[in-house]
């Protein structure tokens, strides 16, 4: 009887029950075809401390209940849901029918699923909790957060989306689009530094040694109105240990004893000595350099192979460089044996931090600020960065042609 239920329900809501001893339910069809539609739970029990109201109720409505009801009220127009709630739909018309209010269309399309990493916020609230990454604003999730903290922009989420439209039904989407659409976008907006992750010293015997020229680098060759920028160039420097091969193999045109080379902007310099440490690693690369072809051009016309970037061993400024790679070695994480679960799959060098040397024309940048390095990636400085230490982000990597060059000698050997 109606009188009895709502004398049950105003005792529910005064706290005479413990918890599930009582719900209120819907009375719609039994012998439904749809399961959600056989007298459907609208409110429960639950004591329990609310974070905004308190201790004021313990009955809580359930989430079709709730839905529809706060479509209508906020006046949303269409209700977009994932695939598992289009059997929800017909309760979500028949609860809005019945009440007789504004009626939202709910629509409902296939979840986004990225290959190397997971989309569920329950999984989110799992990897938080259990530390496996440092909060819901760590790079490597693909939160919102995240995604903003390691540097990408919103046009460029904008523009994955429009690639990958709306489906209706379940894929993976590979996350190289998403990586395409942020190098795309960021090779258009972020001015170009020079920076090296794993510094080799050069010096240049030929080179004056108390001379520092500054030589003008453009910001941006997509965007003239970038402007330039003053990078000191000094008798020793700095390079990429993998710029540098003792024993050439096939096909690698950076630098190696004899090679002349060219350094972005500067000189072509030639290496004329390898200096090694007791165990036989090199730590020291003698050079000479070509005066005439400062900009980087020879007035004789010879060509060299490879440009290498560098930086001043006196001025370049040391950094944290956070190198974040996929946070799970398998592209669907729940590929894992009978017993395990996705947790097994968490790659142990998602995140690699090293410290990097960049050019010093990016002191006093400001959280957010995203740069090329150039033939390395896109870096994003992070917030936990100061003056007196800069924190880059790597965003995404540059396409290395050597690296693939060299692992598919890998392959083949």
């Amino acid at each position: 009887p109606v009188r009895e239920n709502l004398d049950l329900f105003a005792r529910m809501r005064a706290g005479e029950f413990p918890d599930g001893r009582m719900t209120l339910r819907a009375k719609i069809d039994l012998a439904s075809g749809n399961f959600n539609m056989r007298d459907p739970v609208i409110y429960r029990i639950n004591h329990l401390h609310h974070h905004r109201q308190g201790d004021k109720w313990c009955i809580y409505p359930a989430y079709d209940w709730a839905h529809g009801l706060e479509d209508s009220i906020e006046g949303i127009t269409h209700s977009l849901c994932s695939l598992e709630y289009e059997n929800h739909r017909p309760l979500y018309d028949w609860f809005l029918d019945e009440l007789g209010i504004y009626h939202p269309r709910q629509i409902e399309f296939a979840r986004l699923n990225l290959s190397y990493t997971v989309m569920s916020k329950r999984r989110f609230v799992e990897l938080v909790n259990g530390s496996y990454v440092d909060g819901y604003e760590d790079p490597r999730l693909c939160t919102l957060a995240g995604l903003r903290r390691r540097g990408y922009t919103p046009q460029a989420i904008r523009e994955f989306c429009r690639r990958i439209g709306v489906a209706k039904t379940d894929s993976v989407v590979d996350v190289a689009v998403l990586e395409d659409c942020v190098r795309e976008d960021l090779n258009k907006r972020a001015n170009r530094v020079m920076a090296v992750m794993d510094p080799l010293k050069v010096v240049l015997l030929n080179y004056p040694e108390d001379t520092v020229e500054e030589l003008d680098l453009i910001n941006n060759p997509e965007d003239p109105e970038a402007g330039t920028r003053k990078v000191p160039f000094a008798r020793e420097l700095f390079i990429e240990q993998d710029d540098f091969r003792e024993v050439p193999p096939p096909k690698f045109f950076r630098l190696a004893p004899g090679r002349e080379v060219r350094l972005r902007n500067a000189y072509f310099i030639k290496c004329v000595d390898v200096i090694k440490d007791e165990n036989g690693k090199v730590v020291e690369l003698h050079c000479t350099y070509d005066p005439a072809t400062r900009g980087g051009d020879a007035p004789d016309g010879r060509k060299v192979k490879a440009t290498l970037h560098w930086v001043s061993a006196k001025h370049a400024v040391a950094a944290e460089a956070r190198l974040y790679n996929h946070l799970f070695t398998k592209p669907v994480p729940d590929d894992v044996e009978e017993g395990e679960s996705y947790l097994s799959n968490l790659n142990p060098d998602s995140l690699i931090v090293s410290t990097c040397y960049v050019e010093p024309s990016v002191i006093g940048a400001k959280p957010g600020t995203r740069y090329q390095f150039e033939r390395q990636g896109y870096f994003c400085v992070d917030r936990n960065s100061t003056e007196k230490k800069l924190c880059f982000n790597r965003t995404v990597t540059l396409r290395d042609s050597w690296s693939k060059i060299e692992k598919a000698m890998k392959k083949k050997a």
